[in-house]
């Protein structure tokens, strides 16, 4: 493992996190959500995770471990960290009361309608809730994101394209309550862009406590543990907040060619 491959690992992992900005900015320019492109692109981000968790993730989570701990520990082995990733993830979903879960929808029009007939007070505390929130929902996607690109770039970019796109509407939720508080949009933009940094910060917590242990093994488990996590933000969150946009069929036309996107990638980059 050189400093090279680190380093892109957390390039990627920052680019992915720091997209929370772009989410920030389009809020300030756009006076109506466009409810199409984010029903699209959140259909697209799922198709994306999803793909990659069944197909690549979890295929050479399975691969890697039988070879390192014979066909039934390394099956049983795949199957638990599959799914403690999904209880884990599951777990910090719960633990983000919904009113400040940054995934809620949020129509850009209907926040600042909502905003004006609230005390600025009220609204900076829920700006800086719902960065708080996307810290922790964020965390563990950002050493998703980190070890995937680790193991293999190739899999490590597409994975941050997907957690790029479902990022976006997290820095609306950031940034419009807080611009409404305190009238800066300068504030309302550097509060959510910096919110991301919970993806990059996550990825070297996760490098510090693990890389004394990196090896083919724990790098299988990982992998179907990160399996696990995309596939319940694809199915609790990207796709449900594709759907409340109401543009259903759009969503999963998104779903379907971030799928093709994936498949047509993965055969280029391997």
């Amino acid at each position: 493992m050189s400093g090279l491959h680190i380093a892109i690992a957390l390039g990627l992992t920052v680019l992915a996190g720091l997209s929370t900005g772009i989410g920030s900015a389009l809020s300030f320019f756009a006076k109506r959500t466009n409810t199409r492109l984010l029903s699209f692109s959140l259909g697209f981000s799922a198709g994306v995770m999803l793909y990659v968790s069944f197909v690549e993730l979890f295929f050479k989570a399975r691969q890697t471990l039988i070879e390192e701990l014979g066909r039934t520990s390394g099956n049983s082995a795949v199957i638990t960290a599959f799914f403690l990733g999904i209880f884990f993830i599951g777990i910090i979903d719960r633990l983000v009361p919904s009113f400040e879960n940054p995934h809620e929808i949020r129509m850009v029009e209907d926040m600042a309608k909502d905003m004006k007939n609230n005390v600025d007070g009220r609204l900076l505390r829920m700006g800086m809730l719902s960065a708080l929130a996307i810290g922790i929902h964020n965390f563990p996607e950002g050493i998703a994101t980190f070890i995937a690109g680790l193991k293999d770039t190739g899999l490590g970019i597409s994975i941050a394209i997907a957690i790029a796109i479902h990022n976006i509407p997290e820095g609306i939720a950031v940034s419009i309550p807080i611009f409404y508080a305190t009238g800066d949009k300068k504030k309302a933009f550097w509060y959510s862009f910096l919110s991301g940094l919970a993806e990059p910060f996550g990825a070297l917590m996760g490098f510090m406590v693990l890389v004394r242990f990196l090896n083919d093994s724990l790098f299988g488990f990982l992998f179907a543990f990160i399996a696990g996590i995309m596939v319940f933000v694809a199915l609790d969150e990207l796709l449900p907040s594709a759907h409340e946009y109401g543009e259903h069929h759009l969503c999963i036309y998104g779903l379907v060619l971030g799928m093709a996107v994936m498949a047509v990638s993965l055969c280029i980059l391997n």
